[in-house]
């Protein structure tokens, strides 16, 4: 099987169209956090997780219940959702409940969904 490589074939640079990119490229940090970030969606487990918390305020036994896995691993994967920002949680009484931390994360859901089934 042979292997074709892109070569550009023009010696041509085209100098405004690299500076106006590389005047709107975020710093190298910011694009790390971003792989990171979207890294966090590459997991079943913490999408269904994400999927749950976006219908409803729930505690680990009961994603636990509605997912059919056990309480460990759902805690081990908000930790995670949790070191990300995705996930949010209040304390009533003993009982801890989590929340999505806020609506990108419903739309990040949304529109990847939507790209999915078109």
């Amino acid at each position: 099987m042979e292997r074709f490589a892109e070569v550009c074939e023009l010696m041509h640079v085209h100098e405004d169209i690299i500076e106006r990119v590389a005047g709107v490229m975020p710093p190298e940090d910011e694009l790390f956090d971003l792989a990171d970030f979207f890294r966090v969606f590459g997991d079943t487990t913490r999408i269904k997780i994400l999927y749950v918390l976006g219908q409803s305020e729930m505690c680990v036994c009961d994603i636990a219940g509605l997912l059919g896995m056990g309480q460990s691993a759902i805690s081990h994967q908000l930790r995670v959702l949790k070191q990300m920002r995705l996930v949010k949680y209040r304390k009533d009484g003993k009982a801890v409940f989590y929340a999505l931390a806020d609506a990108h994360i419903e739309s990040i859901l949304a529109q990847g969904m939507e790209h999915i089934r078109e």
